[in-house]
């Protein structure tokens, strides 16, 4: 490409348009002028450069690609450009790209350009591949907990493909439990290991835990076995596809010399299979045990994802609702029908109803019954809707008698007011209580109880 002579202004000019920092050398590599273009390059006090050689302001890996630059400005080879750190006062090393030119035997011009954009992307990847290291190893840590806990399970336990229905992973027990040894249980099909009259339970069980999500209960036969069993399904999400994790529960047969014990074992059958969840806690609120139906309420796999933990955390007023129930159990006995609702692991709340009572069983001090209410409150709709247009017909004769303002205002007053009386009624008129159910502070509480004429003495 062929130019016409430039001016120096005009050389100049187009230096500084085509590179960040352009440096002027002497055949002796010293800096004899500076241009800098790039604000970034500040922290590097370039003009300080003039006078010192250019090797003298780069880092040392950087010293060998400077002189190898300045050794051959002038070869007939296609000149490359190189990389060289520059060092701050702020101890962190800037990255430029250089190439040079020979403009005569005695003076070199060196053109630079930032490479912090890549600089920042090459860092932005590192942390990112450090970033995935990190959740591999976490990944196979968990990986390699949960195949422990799969293999030295007591419990029988299999994995099945969702789709296929194939065995795909069976731990020791279910093996051991399995005396059909002239067949593989993995690539079985799940229906397979089971005695014909509960097999139609078992696909059943797995379409309904694929359907709901939830841990799904039933009464099955492994291949083998004397007895039926509680099998549990519960669907889990894996990188291969849905599959099914299925926990075999084997029950023990009532010793017939020993009518009390069978008695027991018959009321234990009878409350792990209750329609309603039951949860039993320590003194301090802690899980002890529960049953299949409260698991499937929470949307637990097993009971060791609760144990430990305290009571209150699942309920959606944490420790408001649990300072009610002990509140009115210590004053009354037990309770009936308190409404609330239980925060599930899928995040969402389960409206329920709770009967609680004490044990005396110093161990196990807490018996609280669980009712899910999602059915009972959906067969009370027509009826709520009923009322409620009852209230819109009265609301509607007030139209022309009063402005839309003031109706609205009072309808706001008349729902505060029932919001108001229903907390007190629930907390026994436990104005704190009351406050943090409502969500507002206690100071609010009064100034609401004041205008609705509902403040005692004490709270003036």
């Amino acid at each position: 490409m062929k130019l016409p002579q430039l001016s120096a202004d005009k050389l100049a000019q187009l230096i500084g348009a085509t590179s960040d920092i352009a440096l002027v050398l002497n055949s002796d590599g010293v800096i004899e002028s500076v241009s800098v273009g790039w604000d970034e390059l500040s922290v590097l006090q370039c003009p300080q450069w003039i006078g010192k050689t250019w090797v003298d302001t780069v880092t040392s890996e950087s010293r060998p690609k400077v002189s190898e630059m300045l050794a051959s400005p002038t070869t007939d080879q296609r000149a490359r450009w190189r990389q060289v750190n520059h060092p701050t006062d702020q101890g962190r090393d800037i990255p430029l790209e250089y190439i040079v030119l020979a403009l005569n035997s005695k003076v070199s011009l060196a053109l630079g350009r930032g490479m912090q954009a890549l600089a920042s992307l090459q860092q932005r990847l590192i942390e990112a591949q450090q970033t995935l290291e990190r959740d591999y190893q976490r990944l196979r840590h968990m990986e390699g907990r949960t195949r422990i806990l799969f293999e030295t399970s007591t419990e029988p336990m299999l994995t099945v493909d969702a789709i296929s229905q194939k065995v795909l992973d069976v731990n020791p027990a279910a093996q051991s439990l399995l005396k059909d040894l002239t067949r593989r249980i993995v690539d079985r099909e799940i229906a397979d290991c089971f005695e014909p009259h509960s097999r139609e339970e078992v696909v059943s069980l797995l379409r309904m835990a694929q359907a709901t999500g939830r841990v799904e209960m039933g009464r099955a036969q492994f291949l083998g076995a004397t007895q039926d069993g509680t099998l549990s399904v519960k669907a889990f999400p894996s990188e291969h596809g849905a599959q099914f994790l299925l926990r075999y529960l084997r029950g023990d047969a009532p010793s017939a010399k020993d009518a009390e014990s069978a008695g027991v074992g018959w009321m234990q059958e009878a409350l792990e299979r209750s329609p309603d969840g039951w949860v039993v806690a320590d003194r301090q609120g802690v899980i002890v045990s529960a049953n299949a139906e409260f698991l499937s309420q929470l949307g637990a796999i097993s009971l060791a994802q609760l144990q430990g933990h305290p009571l209150e955390r699942w309920l959606a007023r944490g420790a408001v609702d649990w300072s009610v129930l002990q509140t009115n159990v210590k004053q009354m006995g037990q309770v009936r029908g308190f409404a609330t609702e239980l925060q599930t692991f899928s995040g969402l709340n389960l409206a329920v109803e709770i009967t609680a009572m004490t044990l005396s069983d110093p161990n196990a001090h807490w018996l609280l019954f669980v009712r899910d209410t999602a059915r009972k409150r959906l067969s009370e709709t027509p009826a709520m809707a009923s009322g409620m247009a009852d209230s819109v017909a009265q609301l509607a004769q007030l139209v022309g008698r009063m402005p839309m303002k003031d109706i609205v205002g009072e309808t706001s007053d008349m729902i505060e007011r029932m919001c108001i009386l229903a907390a007190l009624d629930l907390t026994h008129n436990n104005r704190a209580s009351a406050a943090e159910m409502l969500g507002l502070s206690r100071q609010s509480l009064y100034v609401k109880l004041r205008r609705f004429g509902l403040a005692s003495d004490k709270d003036h």
